[in-house]
């Protein structure tokens, strides 16, 4: 019997990448499937954390870099290519390491859900009503009153979720929270679940040290080179952590220090989404890698199920 895939979760910056790509090249046999909602865009590389060119290097990486950053991007068109990119991967009689943080696109992979449809008149009035003074606070409300789960799930300045998930619960009758077999609802899966976590003082340093790090190595430069493409950034990329805010000191709006900060809030406040997320999880084995040699532990786990 074959390995099971594995799928390396928990929240941003913890090390997810580093683990993976040296599990990679000590097992030898290994393709890496990306699970990040903007690693999927070209040219958002620094920013999103994407692998670099040299933990690329001699490796097969799935689910990068497949559209532009003017194009929209969805949890449907994610499970699709990653189930053809991990068919492939297995029909080669190789391993499946699935890695990243995007807990909603984890669970459509390795709990094969079924995203709920598309509502296009409803959304259209939706992002007009958010776009006006005072109109996510008012979505979120309107979201609490026919959801209070799902509005619980999403804070009311996510102006994306919030509206996806008044559209779909507006559209289809239902609410949001009651789609597919319910995100609360942990069955078996053939993937091995692996996690990592570190103490909210580690992770704050380690946010803060690779923002440093993505700074020195261009993040202005491709933030400003993204301003400037002639069709921009689609809703679903300007999502992403940083550029928001470092557009903002491009254009004088506020100081780097202020945006650094800012950066800097906005991603520790994902990390706790993130452990919670992940948390709740009863399937996934927690690593701590400031504790212990993770790679270790990861090589037994991956081995589980092995002929």
């Amino acid at each position: 019997m074959s390995a099971a895939p594995l799928a390396l979760v928990g929240p941003t910056a913890t090390g997810k990448t580093a683990l993976a790509v040296a599990y990679a090249r000590v097992v030898g046999d290994v393709e890496l499937v990306s699970c990040d909602a903007f690693s999927v865009y070209r040219g958002l590389d620094i920013g999103t954390a994407k692998p670099t060119v040299a933990e690329r290097a001699g490796l097969a990486w799935h689910l990068l870099d497949l559209v532009e950053p003017d194009e929209e991007f969805s949890v449907a068109a994610y499970r699709a290519a990653a189930e053809a990119a991990i068919a492939g991967i297995e029909g080669r009689g190789h391993r499946v390491l699935l890695v990243g943080g995007t807990g909603l696109y984890v669970r459509a992979v390795t709990d094969a859900l079924e995203p709920p449809g598309r509502f296009p008149e409803f959304r259209s009035t939706l992002e007009v009503e958010a776009a006006g003074p005072g109109g996510p606070e008012a979505l979120h409300r309107h979201l609490v009153e026919l959801d209070p789960l799902a509005a619980s799930r999403m804070e009311p300045s996510n102006v994306r979720r919030v509206v996806r998930a008044l559209e779909v619960t507006l559209g289809s009758g239902r609410p949001f929270s009651s789609f597919g077999p319910g995100l609360g609802i942990y069955a078996p899966t053939r993937f091995t679940l692996v996690g990592l976590r570190v103490s909210r003082d580690t992770l704050a340093m380690r946010i803060a040290a690779r923002l440093e790090r993505q700074l020195a190595c261009g993040f202005l430069d491709e933030v400003e080179a993204l301003r400037h493409a002639p069709k921009g950034m689609s809703r679903t990329a300007r999502e992403a952590l940083g550029y928001r805010e470092l557009a903002a000191y491009l254009d004088g709006r506020c100081s780097l220090e202020e945006a650094r900060r800012e950066i800097e809030r906005r991603t520790r406040a994902l990390a706790r989404r993130q452990e919670a997320w992940f948390g709740r999880d009863p399937r996934i084995v927690w690593l701590d890698p400031s504790a212990a040699d993770p790679l270790d532990a990861l090589m037994r786990l991956g081995d589980q199920g092995s002929a």
